[in-house]
């Protein structure tokens, strides 16, 4: 089974920019749907990015700032986050699921979760 580790959360100013990564390892992360979410204090685990062999989906909130990208040779997805703002502030996870095994805007396609990090966008 996959394991995933994310990074690259960080504090940072409205407008501004921060890429996070999630490495994966024990298996290829092109085997699977690879998604972004985010959790904010009192809230659920909301969809934010999913790439499924290609084709891209993004929540309507982060859509036009936000792009999943893979890394095939690292076996990495990365989560390129632009024009930030102070709502997009939340522990973002990655996770990984079995390609077409659900809607990828769903937490239940997802078997396989990072430990999360902390993104934090001052006003």
């Amino acid at each position: 089974q996959v394991q995933l580790a994310d990074s690259g959360g960080g504090v940072v100013q409205a407008g501004g920019s921060l890429s996070l990564s999630c490495a994966a390892s024990g298996g290829p992360a092109s085997r699977y749907t690879m998604g972004w979410f985010r959790q904010a204090p009192g809230t659920e685990r909301e969809f934010v990015a999913a790439d499924i062999g290609g084709s891209t989906y993004y929540a309507d909130s982060v859509k036009g700032r936000f792009t999943i990208l893979r890394d095939h040779i690292k076996n990495m997805v990365n989560l390129q986050m632009n024009n930030l703002k102070p709502e997009d502030t939340a522990i973002y996870y990655c996770a990984a699921g079995l390609p077409y095994s659900g809607s990828v805007t769903a937490r239940g396609t997802y078997s396989y979760w990072g430990q999360g990090t902390q993104v934090t966008v001052s006003s």
